[in-house]
């Protein structure tokens, strides 16, 4: 028996009930820094004693009975298959602590907030170790309760909207999920997920697994999301802070996704097969759905959300091929969107906490030359996005596509060719609508069309340095109007650039969020947006380096992936 899967699950949660009890304050985030290090220390350890020669096996596994009467057992373990998805989980939970740091909670309750991301950080490694079909759902189900409190609790304006309709979504699934999974449990006796694993659907009828993976499937596609069933997803990624935005896009939607590579296509492989055509339509669906949509978009953090409908429109495509090449691009897709829209979203934040809103029009351009380290950041980050050859998200695209291009045998090509061809188009307009946000946010000439001061109002837009409609309040002493065109003093507040053009700052800029420069000329005053702060590239920067390891050395996670994928589809042909 292995202590370092138990250890994963117990130290968050003793850490989460430590904050609870203490109720630490002053200390909160310095303590959830402290827990989520010592995780992310195990996730490392796991990762250095995993036997990379055998990674089809599951290892390093933790089997006590849980409720014998039933025949449950506390069941962890891991293989190929989610050990990414562990560490991933580990590292962003860590580095949301690090942004924390640097950004409190508007709402304030900072301990309130540790305590619930040390739970949700508990549900979310239980599902990826648990090798029990109904610990697996328990460790599902538990993210559920602390990330609604995250969006309804320290979220937007219309946060409790958004949190409702998450939980009422995501709840509905699971009851779905639940009944695909007692199905299973009726017709094969056990719950042991490797068991069944192994057995590949022998002593299930192809009708049961054809209800079983319906059910299953429907559950995991809410969580995932799966077009039509992501309507939640837009609503709590624009509400949710930034921590729950990159832990919701980052880690909650991988257990979707995994949910299909671990249990449904590998336990039920004829109502896999049955239904394959049916979710690669609906994935591509997606794709196309996703893309469009982002085209529409105004709000920076909305347009990031509907793109991920799109990626793990990839990922259900790569599933639905049931071939080793797709659901390796399926798998590898899902960390690289892990690590690339969790720097979109910290990102996304830390526009919208300078400027006040995240519409992009209002916006008003010229980022590269206002924040140069947050506009190039942003800019890598979408480039990844894209697609791009050399990053990470280019391999996770491409194997799902080729996987679409041969799917297994028994499967209809033609339509798959169709899906190939509706995902190359959503590629395409990937690409589009991101180019399309760099030309509106990061590139050209900046235009004052918000105020740092009050980005919500608009009264701070009115005023024009060369206008002297602010002189008239004083009528009755004409003598101060004259050598007022003649004195430098009104016009430093707006910069040495920015105060001959009409709708600048003003007066306005020396307020909340900005500050004040060195090496402006005599008699100029030159006041910026604060750019990138140490805590925040303490968490972004090690997400770039990823997704540049992972785009140059794609081996690095196609060697672990690959031989569990094989296993777990009983087939033998190279990647």
């Amino acid at each position: 028996m292995s202590w370092l899967p138990i250890a994963l699950v117990a130290v968050p949660l003793l850490g989460a009930l430590a904050a609870f009890v203490r109720a630490v304050r002053d200390s909160a985030v310095a303590w959830g820094i402290a827990v989520s290090a010592a995780v992310l220390v195990l996730a490392a350890a796991l990762a250095a004693l995993f036997d990379y020669a055998r990674p089809a096996e599951m290892q390093l596994q933790t089997d006590q009975p849980w409720i014998p009467g039933l025949g449950l057992r506390f069941h962890l373990g891991v293989d190929g298959v989610s050990l990414p998805l562990v560490v991933l989980t580990a590292l962003l939970t860590f580095l949301c602590f690090v942004h924390l740091a640097g950004h409190p909670p508007e709402g304030g309750r900072t301990g309130g907030l540790v305590v619930t991301l040390l739970v949700l950080e508990v549900g979310m490694l239980g599902t990826f170790l648990a090798l029990d079909l109904l610990l697996f759902f328990v460790f599902f189900e538990v993210v559920l309760v602390p990330m609604y409190f995250v969006i309804a609790l320290w979220g937007g304006a219309g946060r409790r909207v958004a949190a409702v309709k998450f939980i009422l979504y995501t709840l509905l699934g699971s009851a779905v999920l639940l009944i695909g999974l007692l199905v299973v449990w009726t017709q094969a006796g056990t719950l042991d997920m490797v068991a069944l694993a192994d057995r590949h659907g022998s002593g299930i009828a192809r009708s049961a697994q054809i209800l079983a993976f319906l059910a299953i499937g429907l559950g995991l596609a809410v969580k995932t999301p799966m077009w039509p069933l992501h309507t939640w997803l837009p609503d709590a990624h624009t509400e949710a802070p930034t921590v729950g935005s990159v832990l919701l896009a980052g880690v909650l939607l991988k257990m979707g996704s995994y949910g299909f590579a671990r249990i449904a296509i590998p336990v039920l492989p004829e109502g896999a097969a049955a239904l394959a055509p049916w979710l690669g339509a609906f994935a591509v669906a997606g794709i196309a759905y996703g893309s469009l949509a982002c085209l529409a978009q105004r709000d920076l953090k909305r347009m990031i959300a509907y793109s991920s409908v799109g990626h793990m429109g990839f990922v259900l495509l790569g599933f639905a091929s049931l071939t080793p090449v797709g659901m390796n691009g399926a798998l590898f897709a899902n960390v690289a969107h892990g690590l690339i829209t969790g720097l979109l979203f910290f990102l996304a934040g830390a526009v919208k906490e300078r400027y006040g809103t995240a519409d992009m029009v209002r916006l008003g351009g010229g980022m590269l030359r206002r924040l140069p380290y947050v506009g190039s950041l942003l800019t890598f980050a979408c480039v990844a996005s894209l697609g791009l050859p050399g990053l990470a998200g280019f391999w996770g695209e491409m194997l799902a596509l080729l996987g679409a291009f041969r799917p297994a045998a028994g499967l209809s090509r033609p339509p798959f060719l169709v899906f190939m061809a509706v995902g190359g188009l959503g590629t395409v307009l990937t690409a589009a609508y991101f180019l399309v946000m760099l030309s509106r946010v990061t590139h050209g000439r900046a235009v004052e069309t918000v105020s740092p001061a009050a980005p919500l109002e608009p009264a701070p837009l009115e005023p024009a340095p060369l206008e002297p409609a602010p002189l008239e309040p004083a009528p009755l002493e004409p003598a101060p109007l004259e050598p007022a065109p003649l004195e430098p003093a009104p016009l430093e507040p707006a910069g040495p650039l920015e105060s001959a053009r009409p709708g600048a700052t003003g007066a306005a800029g020396a307020a909340v969020g900005v500050d004040t420069r060195d090496g402006a000329e005599p008699g100029q005053g030159r006041r910026r947006f604060r750019d990138a702060t140490t805590h925040e590239l303490a968490a972004w920067l090690p997400l770039v380096a990823l997704i540049m390891l992972f785009g140059l050395w794609p081996k690095a996670l196609l060697a672990v992936t690959t031989p569990a994928v094989q296993s777990l589809l009983g087939s033998g042909a190279a990647p």
